[in-house]
C-alpha cells in the first residue's frame, strides 16, 4: 500500500514543479495530454537587429480534461507581455524555462492559448539585413513559447512583418503580401517601409523543423519534373552563380526523384525551397520545404575539387533524404536522433552514385565514413551511438561522427544481414506506418526481426548500444612447400566486456600485381577464412581490403612493410584506400613510425590514379606533418614535401586535381623559397597554368602568408580585406584578421573577446579564429589559450548550436603536440570531477592525437 502511495505521489507533477529544460518526463507528460496542436504565430522583424522582435502567439491545444499546460520558454519573464486562455487574461506561473498554465484555467477539449512576447535572439541568426532560425535540437523556445519536444507534432501558421526590400521563405508556401499603408511619396527602398507576408498552414511538424528565413537574399527559380524549385542566396559574383545554379536544382531533382522511387512516397511537403546561407553553422539543416545550406559549401568556385563536389552532391543528397527520414517520420525522443541521421548519410550515398558515374563509390563509402568515424571511436571519448537521454538540453552533445559517419556503416550491415530488397521493403513499412508521426528505433528493428532470420536485437547491442570499436589482428600457419594451411582472424573487445560485433569483411590476399578478394562473416571471437587455405603465401593480408569490415586492423609487420612500400603496385583503388586507412590508424597506435608513412605518401602519390585517394593521402601526409612531427624534423623534411607537391601541381590533369594539390602546398609551404613563391601567386605575379582563383582561394592564401608573419603581413591583410568585395566575405574577413597578428597581445585580445556571447554568435567565423590562433607555428604562445577554452566549453555548450562544442576543442588542441599541452588537459579533466559526462568525451576525442604525441614526446 505504501509503494503504491508513493508510486501515486511521483506521478503527479506538483502544479509549479518543473526541471529546467524539457526533461524527458515533462515530455511524456505532456504527450499524453496535448492533441491536434498547432500554432499561430506572428513575428515583426525590425530592420536594425539591436531593436528587438516582437512576437504574437495562439497556441491551440485539445485535452480530455483540466490539466497543467507546461509550455516552454526561456527568457526574462518580462518578455512575457501578456496571456489569455480563451476569453480571460491570466498569470502565468514562472519556473525556470517554462511557464505553467493552472490547470483550473483549461477545460476539456480545445484551448487556444494567446500570448504576446518579445522573441529570444539566441536562435534567430540576426544580421544586418536578414536573419534565419535555427531550432534544432531543442532551441526554438529560445525564440517563442512552444512545446519543444519532437513527439509532438504540430501545424504552424506563421506570418511575418518585415522590411519592405526583404525576402522571406518558410515551411509553407506565402499566400498573401501586404503592404502597410504608408504616406504618399514613401517608395519601396524606403527603410521604414514595411510588409506583412501571411504563410499557409504547415503539416505537421515538430519544432525543431519549423524555421524562416527573411533577408536581402536573391532569388532563382527553376522547374524540375513539374515541380517548381528556388534557390534563394546573397552570392554577389553573378558568373558564380550562373556556374552553380543548374547543377543546384539537378542535384535536388534528382534526389527528390530517387527517393520517391525508393520509398514508393511522393514527396511528402508541398513545395521546396532551399537556402544558401553565408558562414551557416552546418553543412545543411532539413527544414521541411526550406532546406538551409552553407553557401560555401553550394556555391563552389572554378577550382573546386572532385571532393567538394561530391560532398556538394552528398549534402544536398542528405537534406532531402530528410524530408522522408527525420520529417514525414520523426524520432520520438533525441535519443533517437541518430535514425534520421543515419538514414539521410546512407541513403545519399546511394543517391549520388548515378550523377558520378566515373567515381569509384565503394571507395566514396569508405572515404566518407571510416575515417571520421575512427576519429572517435578509437579514443578514451568514444560514445554509443544510441546513448540515453534524460534531458534536451543535452541533446546537442549526442550529434558528431559516432551518429553521421559511424552509424551508415552499421547500416549497411544490417542491409547486408536483411538484404537489400527486404531492407527496401522494410523502410517503407516503416514510412508509411510511421508518416507524420514519431518513431522509435526499436520500431524499425521489429519491422526487420519480421525479415531476418538473424537475431538482430543481439546484433544491436553491440553496434547501437555500446561504445568503442573492435580490434582485429591476423594469424598465417603455413604448410611445408609456403602455401596457407589456415588463415584466422580474431575479433578483440578494447574495452574488455567480451563483446562481438558480427561483420561481413573482404580480406585481401596481396600477389605481384595481383589480389584475391575473400568474403567472411567475421560473427565469433575467431573466425576462420576457409578458402584462404591451400593459395600462394600472400605478400600482405589487409583484413579491411574490401572496404566492409570495422574496427582497428593491427596489420602484421611484413604486410605493413610490404604496403609501405609498394603501395603504387596494388591495382585496386579501393584496396589502397582501405590500406591506406589502416596503415594511418597504425600510425596513430605507435605501430609505424610518422616519418616512414610520410616517406610511403610521397613515394605512392605520383602513381595514384584515383583522386579520392589522392586527397585522403594529401590530407594524412599534411597532418603527419603537422601534428606528429616535431618542428626540427617537420622543417629537415620540408624542402622535399614542398617539391613533391610543386610537382604534383604541374602533373595534374585536371582543375580539381591542381587544386587539391595546391591546397596542400598552400596548408604546408614552410621554407623560404615555398612561402616567397605562394606570395607571389597571391599577388598574381605568377599564374598555375590550369589554375583559377576565386576570391575565396585568394582569402585563404592571405591568411596563410600572415600566419607565417612573411614580411609585410599587415598589408597583405589589408589589401585582401580590400580586394574582397562580397560582403559576408569582407565581414568574415575582418573578424578573423585579429588572430593572424603576429602581435601575442592583439591574438591575446583576439581571443579574449570570445568569452562574450554576443562575440560567438557566428561561430564559423570563431572557429576559424580559433584555428589560426592554435596553429602549430604559435604553438609555444597559444598554450595558454587552452585552459580559458576548456573553461569555456560548458557555456559553449550551453549557448552554442549543436556541434560547436566539438569544433571549439579540435580548433583548440589541432595545432598542440607538446607534453606541456597535454598537461593541461589532463590536469583540467581530474579537478573536474563532476564535469558533464558528454562533455568530457568531448574533450578526451579532440584530445587523442595530442595525448598520443604528447607521450612520444616525452620518451
Amino acid at each position: 500500500m505504501l509503494s503504491l502511495l508513493l508510486m501515486t505521489l511521483v506521478a503527479v507533477p506538483s502544479a509549479d514543479s518543473v526541471d529546467r529544460g524539457i526533461s524527458e518526463a515533462l515530455a511524456r507528460e505532456r504527450a499524453s495530454v496535448l492533441t491536434a496542436v498547432r500554432y499561430d504565430l506572428a513575428f515583426t522583424v525590425p530592420a536594425d537587429r539591436q531593436q528587438p522582435v516582437l512576437g504574437r502567439l495562439v497556441l491551440h491545444a485539445t485535452m480530455a480534461g483540466p490539466h497543467r499546460v507546461v509550455i516552454d520558454f526561456s527568457a526574462p519573464r518580462d518578455r512575457i507581455r501578456s496571456v489569455r486562455v480563451g476569453e480571460a487574461q491570466i498569470t502565468p506561473i514562472y519556473s525556470e524555462d517554462h511557464l505553467i498554465i493552472p490547470a483550473d484555467a483549461t477545460r476539456a477539449g480545445e484551448n487556444a492559448i494567446a500570448i504576446e512576447f518579445t522573441a529570444g535572439d539566441e536562435a534567430l541568426n540576426r544580421n544586418d539585413d536578414f536573419l534565419y532560425t535555427l531550432f534544432v535540437p531543442a532551441r526554438a523556445h529560445l525564440t517563442f513559447p512552444c512545446f519543444d519536444q519532437p513527439d509532438i507534432k504540430a501545424r504552424y501558421t506563421l506570418s511575418l512583418d518585415v522590411p519592405a526590400d526583404w525576402e522571406t521563405v518558410a515551411n509553407a508556401a506565402s499566400v498573401r503580401h501586404d503592404a502597410d499603408a504608408t504616406p504618399a511619396g514613401r517608395v519601396l527602398s524606403d527603410p521604414s517601409s514595411r510588409q506583412h507576408v501571411q504563410f499557409a498552414e504547415t503539416k505537421p511538424l515538430p519544432t525543431y523543423l519549423f524555421g524562416f528565413v527573411a533577408g536581402k537574399f536573391s532569388i532563382e527559380r527553376a522547374t524540375r519534373n513539374g515541380r517548381e524549385l528556388r534557390m534563394f542566396h546573397r552570392e554577389t559574383d553573378a558568373a558564380k552563380v550562373a556556374r552553380n545554379r543548374e547543377a543546384l536544382f539537378d542535384l535536388h531533382a534528382s534526389s527528390l526523384q530517387w527517393l520517391e522511387d525508393y520509398t514508393a512516397i511522393p514527396y511528402p511537403f508541398d513545395k521546396l525551397d532551399f537556402i544558401l546561407i553565408p558562414s551557416f553553422q552546418f553543412g545543411g539543416m532539413e527544414h521541411a520545404g526550406a532546406i538551409l545550406y552553407n553557401a560555401a559549401g553550394q556555391m563552389l568556385d572554378e577550382s573546386a575539387t572532385q571532393n567538394q563536389l561530391l560532398n556538394r552532391a552528398s549534402t544536398i543528397a542528405h537534406e532531402t533524404s530528410h524530408m522522408w527520414f527525420g520529417d514525414l517520420v520523426t524520432m520520438r525522443w533525441f535519443n533517437d536522433v541518430w535514425m534520421k541521421e543515419v538514414f539521410a548519410n546512407f541513403m545519399a550515398a546511394k543517391i549520388v552514385n548515378p550523377s558520378f558515374p566515373q567515381v569509384n563509390h565503394e571507395l566514396r563509402f569508405l572515404l566518407s565514413n571510416y575515417p571520421d568515424a575512427y576519429s572517435v571511436d578509437r579514443t578514451a571519448g568514444a560514445n554509443p551511438i544510441r546513448q540515453p537521454l534524460s534531458n534536451l538540453n543535452d541533446a546537442g552533445q549526442l550529434y558528431g561522427p559516432i551518429i553521421y559517419e559511424k552509424a551508415p556503416i552499421v547500416m549497411r550491415q544490417l542491409e547486408m544481414i536483411v538484404g537489400a530488397q527486404r531492407f527496401r521493403d522494410g523502410l517503407r513499412e516503416y514510412l508509411k506506418t510511421y508518416a507524420f508521426r514519431n518513431a522509435t528505433w526499436l520500431d524499425l528493428i521489429r519491422i526487420l526481426d519480421a525479415r531476418t532470420s538473424e537475431n538482430l536485437s543481439a546484433w544491436s547491442r553491440a553496434w547501437v548500444e555500446e561504445r568503442g570499436r573492435p580490434e582485429f589482428t591476423t594469424a598465417v600457419r603455413l604448410t611445408k612447400d609456403d602455401r596457407i594451411q589456415r588463415l584466422t582472424i580474431t575479433m578483440n573487445d578494447p574495452l574488455r566486456r567480451g563483446l562481438v560485433w558480427p561483420q561481413r569483411m573482404r580480406v585481401t590476399l596481396g600477389y605481384a600485381g595481383a589480389q584475391k578478394d575473400l568474403s567472411v562473416y567475421a560473427n565469433a571471437a575467431t573466425t576462420t577464412v576457409r578458402e584462404a587455405a591451400g593459395m600462394p603465401t600472400p605478400l600482405f593480408v589487409l583484413p579491411n581490403g574490401g572496404g566492409l569490415g570495422y574496427g582497428l586492423f593491427v596489420l602484421d609487420e611484413g604486410s605493413a612493410g610490404y604496403l609501405l612500400a609498394n603501395m603504387q603496385g596494388v591495382p585496386d583503388p579501393l584496396t589502397r584506400g582501405a590500406a591506406w586507412v589502416t596503415l594511418w590508424d597504425n600510425v596513430l597506435e605507435g605501430r609505424i613510425a610518422a616519418g616512414t608513412f610520410i616517406d610511403a605518401a610521397v613515394r605512392a602519390l605520383p602513381a595514384e590514379t584515383d583522386e579520392q585517394n589522392t586527397q585522403r593521402v594529401l590530407g594524412y601526409l599534411s597532418r603527419a606533418y603537422w601534428r606528429l612531427l616535431p618542428g626540427d624534423q617537420r622543417m629537415a623534411r620540408a624542402p622535399a614535401i614542398e617539391a613533391a607537391l610543386r610537382a604534383g601541381i604541374a602533373r595534374a590533369g585536371t582543375q580539381s586535381l591542381k587544386s587539391a594539390w595546391f591546397s596542400a602546398f598552400r596548408d604546408d609551404a614552410l621554407t623560404p623559397e615555398g612561402v616567397s613563391w605562394l606570395e607571389r601567386v597571391w599577388r598574381r605575379d605568377e599564374m598555375i597554368p590550369g589554375l583559377t582563383f576565386a576570391e575565396t582561394d585568394e582569402i585563404v592564401m592571405a591568411m596563410e602568408l600572415a600566419v607565417r608573419e612573411v614580411s609585410g603581413w599587415q598589408q597583405i591583410l589589408q589589401t585582401q580585406l580590400d580586394r574582397t568585395q562580397n560582403p559576408d566575405r569582407k565581414a568574415r574577413f575582418a573578424f578573423v584578421m585579429p588572430a593572424l597578428s603576429a602581435d601575442p597581445q592583439v591574438r591575446g585580445e583576439a581571443f579574449a573577446r570570445f568569452r562574450q556571447l554576443e562575440n560567438r554568435r557566428r561561430e564559423p567565423w570563431v572557429l576559424e579564429s580559433m584555428a589560426y590562433l592554435n596553429h602549430p607555428l604559435r604553438e609555444a604562445d597559444s598554450e595558454r589559450f587552452i585552459r580559458p577554452s576548456l573553461e569555456l566549453l560548458r557555456e559553449i555548450q550551453r549557448t552554442g548550436d549543436i556541434f560547436f562544442p566539438g569544433r571549439w576543442m579540435d580548433s583548440t588542441l589541432w595545432g598542440h603536440r607538446s607534453p606541456g599541452a597535454a598537461a593541461t588537459v589532463q590536469d583540467f579533466l581530474a579537478k573536474e570531477l563532476q564535469y558533464p559526462e558528454r562533455l568530457r568525451w568531448t574533450i578526451l576525442g579532440a584530445s587523442d592525437e595530442l595525448f598520443r604525441t604528447a607521450t612520444r614526446s616525452a620518451r
